[in-house]
C-alpha cells in the first residue's frame, strides 16, 4: 500500500491521481495531518518515504503552490518508475481547456506547445493535440449564441440490458416496463414546462441520450419526439442527436420515426466489431447486425452517422483493434469516438459473470496495468491513424480517472459533421438544459455568484441542477424537479 500524507486538504486530490497513474495497481491511503512540518510526504509500499516542502517566500497564491507542489511529485514519481505521462501532471478530464483559452488569447501552436510542455509536463503528442482540438472546437462553435441560445439533453434511462463495462445511470427495459408510460409522461410534463419558460432563447442543440433511447417501441418514440416538436423552435437549431446506441434496439420503423421528426444526427455504437468480446461484455447483438443497421439508416437518408469504441475490452490485444477498425473504416462513418477503458471499471469487470463465465482476461490485464498501457496505447495510436485515413479530424477529448497509462477519450469528425453538443458538455461555454431521470443542468451565468452553500464567500458562472437518479423518485418527484430548475432557469 502506498500512503499519502498532507499538510493542506486541497494537495490531495491531484497527488492521488498522479500517483495512481504511476501505480494503477497499488491501494493507496490518503490523510490530511494538519500539524505535520511537511507539506507532503509520500511513503511507497516498500518503505521508502519522500518529504515534499515547497518555499512559499516567492507566492502565496493556492494554485501556484500546489502546482509546484504536482510538479515535484511528478518529477520524483517520474525518476523511481523510470517512466513519463502522456499528459504530465495533469489530472483534470478536459486538458483542452487550457488550449481553449491559449488559442483564444492569440497564441501560436509552436509557443503553446512549449509552455504547455514546461508547465504541465505534457508530452509534445499531446500538447499538439490539445491544441489542434481547441481550434476545431473554436470553428465549430463559432456559430452558436452563448448570451441567449441554449442547448437540451432529454435522458432515457433504459437499455435492452446493461453492459458489463457501463457505469451510466439505466436499467434493463424489461425490468421498467410497467413504469414507461409514467416516465414518459413525467418527461413530457418537464420538457413542456422547459419549453415554455425558454420561448425566448435561442436553442442550438438537442441530444437524446440514456441509456438507450431506441430501447423504446417506436410508438413511444414517436411521443417523446412530438412533445419536442410541440414544445420547442427549431428557427435557431444547428444539432439534432439520438443516440440510437446498440443495433440490437434498432428497427427500420423507429428509424423511420426518427428521421420523419427531422432528427440530424444519430449514432450507432458497436464498441467492437469482435464477435468473442460482445458475448463476454453482454452485448446482445452480432457484428453483422451493426453493419445491417448501419446500411439501413443510410438507406433512410441519414447522412451524419457517428460509431463509438472502446479500446482494452477484455481479451482484446492490437490485431482485434486493426481488426474491427478496419471493419469500421470499410463503413465509413461521419464520425468516430475512441474511448478508452478504465481500470478501475475493468476490475470490476473482471469480478462479474458475462454470457462466458468469468472475465478472466481482465483479471489478467488489471494485475498487470503496465501491460495493458502499453496495449492501450498501441490501440489509440492506430485509432488515431485509422481516422486520419478515413479523413476524421479530431475535435473533442475528455479523460478519465485511472486509465492505464494516463490516456483520453477522443472524438473524430469530418470537417462539417462534428458533434455540437459533445463540445458544449465538455466547453461549459453555453447553458445546457436537461430534462430526465439522473439528468444534470448545467446553467452558465453572465456574472459570477456565491456557490450554493459555500462557506468561503467561492463564487461560480456555472450552476448545476440535478434531476434524482431513481426512476420512480423521477416520477413521483416531478413537480420538485421542475420547481429545482425554476429557481435558476433564465434569471
Amino acid at each position: 500500500m502506498i500512503k499519502i500524507e498532507a499538510k493542506e486538504e486541497r494537495y490531495l486530490y491531484n497527488v492521488y491521481h498522479m500517483v495512481k497513474a504511476f501505480y494503477a495497481s497499488e491501494e493507496i491511503e490518503q490523510c490530511c495531518k494538519k500539524n505535520q512540518k511537511e507539506d507532503l510526504k509520500l511513503t511507497e509500499t516498500d518503505g521508502t518515504s519522500q518529504i515534499f516542502t515547497i518555499d512559499t517566500d516567492h507566492t502565496h497564491c493556492v494554485n501556484d503552490i500546489r502546482r509546484e507542489l504536482d510538479r515535484k511529485v511528478y518529477q520524483y514519481l517520474a525518476h523511481r518508475t523510470g517512466k513519463e505521462l502522456a499528459w504530465g501532471m495533469l489530472t483534470g478530464v478536459r486538458p483542452a481547456k487550457l488550449a481553449t483559452k491559449a488559442v483564444e488569447q492569440g497564441v501560436e501552436k509552436t509557443e503553446f506547445i512549449k509552455q504547455f510542455r514546461e508547465e504541465y509536463l505534457v508530452s509534445a503528442e499531446k500538447a499538439g493535440l490539445a491544441y489542434d482540438i481547441a481550434v476545431r472546437e473554436r470553428d465549430v462553435l463559432s456559430e452558436l449564441d452563448y448570451k441567449d441560445g441554449y442547448s437540451l439533453y432529454v435522458g432515457i434511462p433504459f437499455c435492452p440490458s446493461v453492459c458489463s463495462y457501463c457505469s451510466f445511470s439505466s436499467g434493463p427495459i424489461d425490468k421498467w416496463r410497467d413504469q414507461i408510460p409514467a416516465y414518459l409522461d413525467a418527461l413530457c410534463k418537464e420538457l413542456t414546462y422547459i419549453g415554455k419558460v425558454s420561448s425566448e432563447k435561442k436553442l442550438n442543440t438537442i441530444y437524446i441520450g440514456g441509456g438507450t433511447p431506441t430501447s423504446l417501441d417506436a410508438e413511444q418514440l414517436d411521443q417523446i419526439l412530438t412533445c419536442i416538436d410541440q414544445s420547442f423552435s427549431r428557427e435557431h437549431l444547428l444539432e439534432y442527436t439520438v443516440e440510437a446506441g446498440r443495433p440490437d434496439s434498432i428497427t427500420e420503423k423507429k428509424l423511420q420515426v426518427i428521421k420523419r421528426h427531422g432528427v440530424t444526427r444519430i449514432s450507432i455504437n458497436p464498441q467492437t466489431m469482435q464477435q468473442k468480446t460482445l458475448d463476454r461484455i453482454g452485448r446482445k447483438h452480432s457484428v453483422q447486425e451493426v453493419k445491417d443497421i448501419y446500411r439501413m439508416a443510410r438507406k433512410h437518408g441519414f447522412d451524419n452517422i457517428n460509431m463509438d469504441l472502446i479500446a482494452g475490452l477484455p481479451g482484446e490485444g492490437l490485431e482485434d483493434m486493426k481488426d474491427t477498425l478496419a471493419q469500421i473504416q470499410e463503413l465509413a462513418p461521419d464520425s468516430l469516438t475512441v474511448h478508452s477503458l478504465a481500470i478501475k471499471r475493468a476490475a470490476q469487470m473482471g469480478q462479474e459473470k458475462s454470457t462466458l463465465g468469468y472475465v478472466r482476461d481482465l483479471e489478467e490485464q488489471t494485475e498487470h496495468p503496465e501491460r495493458m498501457a502499453e496495449t492501450l496505447s498501441a490501440m489509440i495510436e492506430c485509432a488515431h491513424e485509422t481516422a486520419y485515413e478515413m479523413e476524421l479530424v479530431p475535435y473533442y477529448l475528455y479523460r478519465q480517472k485511472n486509465i492505464a497509462g494516463n490516456f483520453e477519450n477522443v472524438g473524430y469528425a469530418k470537417v462539417d459533421k462534428a458533434g455540437i453538443y459533445n463540445i458544449l458538455i465538455m466547453e461549459e461555454k453555453q447553458s445546457i438544459i436537461a430534462a430526465g431521470a439522473g439528468a444534470s443542468t448545467k446553467i452558465v451565468l453572465p456574472v459570477p455568484v456565491p456557490v450554493p452553500g459555500s462557506r468561503n464567500g467561492k463564487t461560480t458562472t456555472l450552476i448545476r441542477v440535478e434531476n434524482v437518479k431513481s426512476i420512480r423518485d423521477y416520477i413521483a418527484r416531478i413537480d420538485e424537479m421542475i420547481e429545482r430548475k425554476g429557481e435558476w432557469l433564465w434569471h
